[in-house]
């Protein structure tokens, strides 16, 4: 394997005329879909984008966003997508941290060459098409070689970027087209955002890979995605979509008959919301495990029992253990760190060299910080993390980050942030506030994080207290907060 784009384009060039995006207000056939990424390649590879150069991107979900994301992989760049969501501080760091070549986003930047996307006239990725231009030639690249970065929360709060090979997005993707039974009639129903791990890779990959169509969704909108899914053969999603689904009364197992399997991840689902899925569909929905770092670790069988509340086995070719702080594997029924090793674990993270030090194992296994339980059977559930991470809808809050800029906010002692269960969003941040008179109210602190943090990682509910709980070294003793307001009322 070489580039992993080259092995894309085969897929397009022997399915031109079969449908490769069903979007909002047309369709693009796989000819239109090559058409789009020899375009963009040509307008980046004169921008001065080759081989190893990052192209940061920010912008909306988009046909043309997929094709420029396939295009950075043709000329050998790194593609560094970046949640719409964050705001220009937040921007600041990852331009800082990711030095690009180019950054394609809304805001024109002074630090770095800025291109918008769309046909907005001057400073266009579009408008710079030359439709004269030969296409520009694949860039030879090795399965080691850098493909993608995806920043993800640090133990300080400090974002990594977890770098992804051309290796690790070919391998995966091949093991999840068998583990999942991809069939040449496919039809993916895409509602994910493709600026994570999950829409980009994961989703997208599977399709592309197969020559089969995609219907493209800008986002989650719960009435179109119920409205396509006689449509689709398979959905993949977070367990936000499933809950949300389940609020439609016309749900039933006629509506979903040709649906084969329904995929989710990204953050933990319920017991109740996989009986309760079964119970209005007759289709038990098929969850799986996995991370920016490592794509998929393991699924549920697609043939075979699914057990509510587990994420099913490791994939072939991913070893995975359960082990102790040494590194060495604990009897099976015993809790530990749920560490992996295998062709689509990544890299390391960007230019931070110590930090890959301590979460690879000198034998290759990383360590993913996730606590975990193997049965008799090989069939791994996850109990909880070892990181203070609180997966919300689908994205990572790292509550440091939150709490850096709580606490320096006017009339808070100090505070703890956390993640509790939400039925909706799987989980919840809430802030637990230690005020220095006066209570602080939620309105309060969400206006003040307005324009410093993405919406996502404002707390849906906050508690004041009187005092934080520690240990006898001085530690907040997040276990008991999240005890203690687990069943909190959160509007």
């Amino acid at each position: 394997m070489t580039n992993f784009y080259k092995e894309l384009e085969k897929t397009f060039q022997d399915n031109l005329q079969k449908p490769s995006l069903f979007l909002t207000d047309r369709e693009w056939s796989y000819a239109d879909l090559l058409k789009s990424i020899n375009d963009l390649s040509h307008v980046l590879a004169t921008n001065g984008v080759g081989a190893e150069d990052r192209v940061v991107v920010q912008v909306e979900k988009s046909a043309e966003n997929l094709a420029l994301y396939l295009a950075t992989l043709k000329v050998g760049g790194v593609y560094v997508p970046l949640n719409t969501a964050y705001t220009p501080s937040e921007l600041d760091y990852f331009i800082n941290d990711a030095d690009p070549t180019l950054f394609v986003g809304e805001s024109e930047r002074t630090d770095v060459r800025s291109f918008t996307l769309d046909a907005l006239g001057k400073g266009s990725l579009i408008d710079s098409i030359d439709p004269e231009a030969t296409p520009v030639d694949v860039v030879s690249r090795d399965e080691s070689d850098l493909a993608s970065i995806l920043y993800t929360s640090g133990t300080t709060g400090r974002s990594k970027g977890a770098m992804l090979t051309h290796g690790n997005l070919y391998s995966n993707a091949v093991a999840l087209t068998d583990c999942w039974g991809w069939r040449d009639d496919d039809v993916l129903l895409h509602a994910l955002p493709i600026f994570h791990v999950h829409g980009l890779f994961i989703a997208s990959h599977c399709a592309l890979l197969n020559g089969t169509p995609m219907v493209f969704l800008p986002k989650f909108e719960v009435e179109e995605v119920f409205n396509k899914l006689p449509e689709c053969t398979v959905l993949m999603g977070v367990p936000t979509f499933y809950t949300r689904l389940l609020s439609q009364p016309n749900l039933t197992q006629d509506h979903v008959r040709n649906v084969r399997v329904f995929i989710s991840g990204s953050a933990p689902l319920t017991e109740t919301t996989f009986n309760e899925w079964e119970e209005r569909t007759g289709r038990e929905i098929l969850e799986r495990y996995g991370m920016s770092e490592t794509i998929i670790n393991t699924s549920n069988p697609l043939d075979g029992l699914r057990v509510p509340g587990t994420v099913g086995f490791p994939l072939p070719g991913l070893s995975l253990r359960i082990a102790n702080d040494a590194g060495e594997e604990v009897p099976r029924g015993e809790v530990g760190t749920i560490e992996v090793s295998g062709p689509a674990v990544f890299n390391g993270y960007w230019r931070m060299p110590e930090k890959t030090k301590e979460e690879i194992r000198e034998d290759g296994f990383f360590i993913t910080g996730d606590m975990g339980v193997q049965d008799d059977e090989g069939r791994v559930s996850i109990v909880g993390r070892a990181k203070d991470l609180v997966i919300t809808g689908g994205f990572n809050v790292y509550p440091k980050e939150v709490e850096s800029i709580i606490d320096d906010l006017q009339g808070v002692k100090e505070c703890a942030v956390i993640g509790v269960p939400h039925t909706d969003f799987g989980e919840a941040v809430v802030a637990v506030v230690v005020p220095e008179s006066e209570e602080i109210s939620l309105d309060f602190v969400k206006s003040e994080l307005l324009e410093k943090l993405a919406k996502f990682k404002h707390p849906k509910a906050l508690v004041n207290v009187s005092e934080l709980p520690r240990n006898t070294m001085g530690k907040v003793q997040k276990n008991l907060l999240r005890d203690q307001y687990s069943k909190i009322l959160i509007d």
